[in-house]
């Protein structure tokens, strides 16, 4: 986590929205990358409560959202919000990717 440079973030960017026009699509794309590459189910720690990570959605208002639980408990938290453990999970790369979208 936090090893890919913005240059190679950028390109995994570039690798997902290749084919998309609009900021939907864009979003749409990366979702899709996220969903097939993130490995879960994996726990993380969210306000010092464990929870565990089911896996991601894409929400109404056009973010992704993590698909959160704590035994009966459930919980979206936007990904961009979303502390990751360390280590992280396979695919996390793709959530870095998704971050780094939305802060250029």
């Amino acid at each position: 986590m936090g090893a890919l440079s913005k240059r190679e973030l950028a390109a995994l960017v570039e690798e997902a929205t290749v084919d998309t026009y609009d900021e939907y699509e864009k979003v749409s794309a990366l979702f899709t990358a996220v969903e097939e590459n993130l490995a879960v189910p994996f726990s993380t720690s969210v306000l010092g409560v464990e929870v565990t990570v089911r896996g991601v959605d894409l929400s109404r208002d056009g973010r992704i959202v993590a698909l959160c639980t704590r035994r009966e408990f459930r919980q979206v938290i936007g990904l961009l919000d979303l502390p990751l453990p360390d280590p992280a999970p396979d695919g996390v790369e793709w959530v870095e990717a998704y971050r780094h979208y939305w802060v250029q």
